[in-house]
């Protein structure tokens, strides 16, 4: 019991240090809330992308493999690449999520099931899964010596601990996105000023982790 008790309350800390920053990114995702990019979307990619961050990082709890963090930050790519193609193709965007709404409206009242079965496999929730691999690759390096020595209790408990807090933080991300002032910015400045934050988180990632020092020109 003491060991699980441990293991909770290192959960709660890893999961803490690790994600409280997610907070400005979910903020401006639900700020751009839509016919066709719902809520759930975003709370799908959320948590899909979060178990491809734990799959990763397993291997510390299998017998301590250590990703290079180098490596880690070529997520980084992600991000920017989503901005790039926002900044690109605004226009065209709008014209496809107004047909797309058209269609899933017609397809959701048909199907309950159907509809959440989509909404998992909807291209905007991978968009957003692939900006919290991005924005949580870095957790890999933390997560991997958490995991190590755990046994299938603990990592059970430390596991339950990190979905639960996600569904928190996505909560209150999305309570603070409906207070009046924030959503009045968000909704006004935040398709304009979205790309730009991708593209900013990519860079930082690639900055932070030290990926740059894997391009042969920034090594001399």
């Amino acid at each position: 019991m003491i060991n699980l008790g441990t293991s909770f309350i290192e959960a709660i800390i890893a999961f803490t240090a690790t994600n409280i920053d997610d907070i400005i990114i979910l903020l401006l995702l639900f700020s751009q809330v839509d016919g066709n990019f719902r809520r759930r979307h975003i709370v799908f990619g959320q948590y899909l992308g979060f178990v491809a961050i734990i799959i990763a990082s397993l291997p510390g709890f299998f017998g301590g493999l250590i990703i290079q963090r180098e490596w880690i930050g070529l997520l980084g790519l992600l991000p920017i690449i989503i901005g790039l193609m926002q900044l690109l193709n605004q226009e065209q965007e709008t014209i496809e999520i107004q047909t797309v709404t058209t269609e899933f409206k017609q397809s959701s009242s048909v199907n309950s099931l159907l509809s959440f079965i989509l909404s998992i496999l909807h291209p905007q929730t991978y968009k957003v899964a692939a900006i919290k691999i991005a924005n949580g690759g870095d957790n890999i390096s933390i997560y991997i010596p958490l995991f190590a020595g755990q046994n299938f209790a603990s990592l059970g408990v430390i596991l339950s601990v990190f979905f639960i807090m996600l569904g928190i933080l996505c909560a209150a991300a999305y309570l603070l996105s409906q207070h009046a002032t924030i959503a009045y910015i968000l909704s006004r400045y935040g398709k304009v000023i979205v790309p730009f934050v991708l593209i900013g988180l990519g860079l930082f990632i690639l900055y932070e982790r030290g990926t740059f020092a894997l391009l042969p020109w920034m090594r001399s």
